[in-house]
């Protein structure tokens, strides 16, 4: 019936968002996707004044996978209460930024955004470092990820109808919507020097580490980057930076070419179990304190 909500509807085993998602290739633009989401200046300031990435880069990308793929592996079930508790959390995350503009991570727009980098990555993913997506294979894809946004909370009116609308609203965002904020430049800062992810591993240890670490991990940030948005950030770019890029991404294909399709995304249904089971934790533990002497 014309008007009727569509239904709150998890990805499905087997299709696209299930087979593209979570390829751990796609996991290669984790950061590209961060900057993207940073750009936007509601985002970059909830992330500046509320997030605690700077001091625990670590601990929030673990999060931060444990939640995404809870959504999108875990099950109607564990995907509604993920996307319910993410809701919760965000709203308090709100304030006015240093051009004295108020934001609130809850921001329709804001909120569609960071769903859109969450869209592109995985498909610039598979460009890259793989063969594409096929048009076919892109309308399901999309379709899939639409029903993402709706378990995220995002009403049908933000959500482009197809690949196309969405297209065009992705690259008018980047060409008009996106800045140069503080927190691109803390994200590009610590991409350049990883932290430890742990206090007992030594710097000496950890250091030649983080320099080795730190170059693909800007190469593929940097270079798969909208080029407007790179230029406007600041971020240099040229030939030698483009053959290094092109080299490391043939090593990448050849190895996901000899990987069984399983395995690239068997990652996320171990995250995915990892928050389902969190969540029983948090919902014991709500019981308990609903049950007065429980936690005595």
């Amino acid at each position: 019936m014309a008007g009727t909500p569509a239904r709150v509807r998890a990805p499905r085993p087997g299709g696209a968002v299930w087979r593209r998602f979570g390829d751990v290739r796609s996991l290669l633009m984790g950061p590209q996707i961060l900057l993207l989401q940073v750009a936007h200046p509601v985002v970059g300031a909830g992330v500046l004044e509320h997030s605690t990435f700077r001091e625990h880069p670590w601990r929030r990308l673990w999060r931060t996978l444990v939640s995404l793929s809870t959504v999108v592996y875990g099950g109607q079930e564990a995907a509604v209460a993920e996307a319910r508790r993410l809701r919760g959390e965000h709203t308090s995350v709100k304030g006015v930024d240093a051009a004295g503009r108020r934001y609130h991570a809850l921001d329709p727009e804001a909120y569609h955004w960071v769903h859109a980098t969450l869209v592109q990555g995985p498909v610039d993913a598979h460009r890259l470092f793989g063969p594409g997506l096929d048009r076919a294979e892109l309308d399901a894809y999309y379709a899939g990820m639409r029903d993402v946004g709706r378990v995220w909370g995002l009403h049908e009116r933000h959500l482009p109808t197809d690949r196309d609308t969405f297209a065009a609203y992705y690259d008018a965002t980047v060409h008009d919507r996106l800045e140069h904020t503080r927190a691109v430049d803390d994200l590009v800062w610590a991409l350049a020097r990883p932290a430890r992810p742990a206090a007992w591993i030594p710097d000496a240890l950890w250091e030649p580490v983080g320099v080795l670490l730190a170059r693909p991990v800007l190469l593929v940030t940097v270079g798969s980057l909208p080029p407007v948005l790179r230029e406007r950030v600041g971020l240099h770019w040229g030939p030698r930076q483009e053959r290094s890029l092109r080299r490391l991404a043939a090593v990448v294909r050849a190895a996901a070419a000899l990987t069984p399709p399983p395995v690239r995304r068997g990652h996320s249904r171990v995250l995915a179990a990892v928050g389902r089971r969190g969540q029983r934790h948090r919902q014991r533990a709500a019981g308990s304190a609903a049950v007065p002497g429980a936690a005595a």
